[in-house]
């Protein structure tokens, strides 16, 4: 499953980073590991923007993130 299909208020932990498809470069999947997306890290979907879309407000660990629909597409879950 991937960040992006979680629903609102669910918790999982960080599975995998992958580009799959998404039209992200390597760049960006090293970011997200920078910034906190590492496999068994916590994450919590706390809410989604106008219309359910983007930004998605993403709890890891204990810090707060707004990422695209792109790049929460890049986070597998479990």
């Amino acid at each position: 499953m991937l960040l992006a299909d979680l629903p609102d208020g669910s918790t999982a932990r960080v599975a995998a980073l992958h580009a799959g498809g998404t039209g992200m470069d390597a760049a960006v999947l090293q970011r997200l590991a920078e910034l906190g997306f590492i496999p068994g890290e916590p994450v919590r979907v706390l809410r989604r923007g106008p219309g359910g879309r983007e930004p998605i407000a993403v709890l890891v660990g204990q810090t707060l993130f707004a990422l695209r629909l792109a790049e929460a597409r890049c986070v597998a879950v479990e």
